[in-house]
């Protein structure tokens, strides 16, 4: 029997009005549908100083830290929406990954990473949508034993693509992104045990 999937949602991205923190929201409801358990969480509620390996050695790692990696342990996949800044990845999605990737208590390098599934996607106000910072993202990703599915979105010009109840104005991208949800639900129902 497949196991269900738990998905942790987040975009990354500090902004009230993000178009990421939006459009992770519609590949929310695909997740859902196909029957995924989601937690939607803002990075926003979690700050932490940049990480800084004196910090960690002199005062430990930050409660913050320490809550955002237990929500990443308690789930098996990831849906992520990050805005492209200069090309790659904001800084509060860099820094969020890096501080919930440090050990702790004698548990294995990546612990909170490893075996996880992901779906990537990206919001920008110019004409590639994000899709050089997806680039990035994945790489990023990968190499700390993130499975990524192939599906991935990019949204161009988006300050002006969603209505007020902030689904896409666009139909067939409205449904492209609620499509992704539902695949990373379904693939990490049937790889993750």
């Amino acid at each position: 029997m497949a196991t269900k999937a738990k998905i942790l949602c987040f975009a990354g991205s500090l902004r009230a009005e993000s178009v990421n923190k939006k459009l992770v929201k519609i590949a929310m409801q695909g997740a859902k549908a196909a029957g995924a358990e989601v937690t939607y969480i803002d990075l926003k509620d979690y700050p932490l100083p940049i990480y800084d390996e004196d910090i960690e050695t002199s005062q430990g790692i930050p409660a913050n830290a320490v809550k955002l990696k237990e929500l990443f342990l308690a789930h098996n996949a990831l849906l992520m929406a990050t805005p492209e800044y200069n090309s790659s990845v904001s800084a509060v999605w860099k820094n969020t990954i890096d501080w919930v990737s440090r050990s702790a208590n004698g548990e294995p390098m990546l612990h909170c990473y490893s075996g996880k599934i992901a779906a990537i996607m990206s919001a920008s106000p110019g004409q590639l949508g994000g899709l050089r910072g997806l680039v990035h993202v994945r790489s990023i990703l990968e190499n700390i034993q993130v499975m990524v599915i192939p599906e991935q979105f990019a949204l161009p010009t988006a300050y002006g693509a969603f209505n007020t109840e902030g689904h896409l104005t666009d139909e067939k991208k409205q449904e492209t992104v609620i499509k992704i949800g539902e695949k990373l639900a379904q693939v990490a129902a049937k790889l993750l045990t």
